[in-house]
């Protein structure tokens, strides 16, 4: 059994139009987002196996990720985005009730019952957790697993044994690393979790000529 789980979001994603951008490509890391992963690296264990997501935003995480700890990447589709998302993709998430009225206030309300989502949170729930058990179960060193939000969010509930009417509080922040203890049998223990500083990066001011 493995030594420990880390469950980590992906950086921040360059995404100045506040689009749903879900499974949509085109959506890298921004320069705070490449920062965040490259801070959370250190906060991870060296040649752990590093198992992301497959959309860009994870793999691009996953990779700098690696880079810093001298690990293999891994993709595996059942740690993609909350199909849920599908459903708005494209859409400005501030004009979402005007598109969908009502569903943005039953997410944040009622996320464990949500009829009018493709894939209910059970089943986000049990494709992510059944990915890292599973994976758990065959492997003696430490993992680390890129995903987003709803997907880590969703697992770390299910292997602790909390409810997912909990979904929406205290929710991993971008690039911060949830650690997770696997035990053979019970619950999991949640062990702690660390997040970089979420404050944008700026591109530095062009120097002025008595500078140069």
């Amino acid at each position: 059994m493995s030594a420990g789980i880390f469950l980590v979001r992906h950086g921040e994603v360059h995404n100045p139009d506040h689009v749903v951008y879900a499974d949509l490509a085109g959506f890298p890391l921004s320069a705070t987002g490449r920062r965040q992963a490259l801070e959370v690296a250190d906060h991870l264990p060296d040649h752990a196996t590093v198992v992301t997501s497959p959309l860009d935003r994870a793999v691009e995480t996953a990779q700098i990720i690696a880079s810093g700890t001298g690990s293999d990447v891994i993709i595996d589709d059942a740690l993609t985005e909350w199909a849920l998302g599908s459903r708005w993709a494209g859409h400005v998430w501030e004009q979402l009730d005007e598109s969908f009225p009502g569903e943005l206030t039953a997410y944040l309300e009622h996320p464990d019952d949500l009829p009018f989502s493709p894939e209910p949170l059970a089943e986000l729930t049990r494709r992510v957790a059944v990915a890292v058990q599973r994976r758990s179960d065959i492997s003696d060193g430490p993992l680390v697993f890129v995903s987003h939000q709803d997907p880590i969010q969703a697992a770390r509930l299910s292997l602790t044994a909390r409810p997912l009417a909990g979904l929406n509080r205290n929710k991993p922040m971008h690039a911060e690393a949830v650690e997770l203890i696997p035990r053979s049998t019970g619950p999991w223990i949640e062990r702690g979790s660390w997040a970089p500083n979420q404050d944008p990066v700026f591109p530095p001011p062009p120097s002025s000529p008595s500078s140069r």
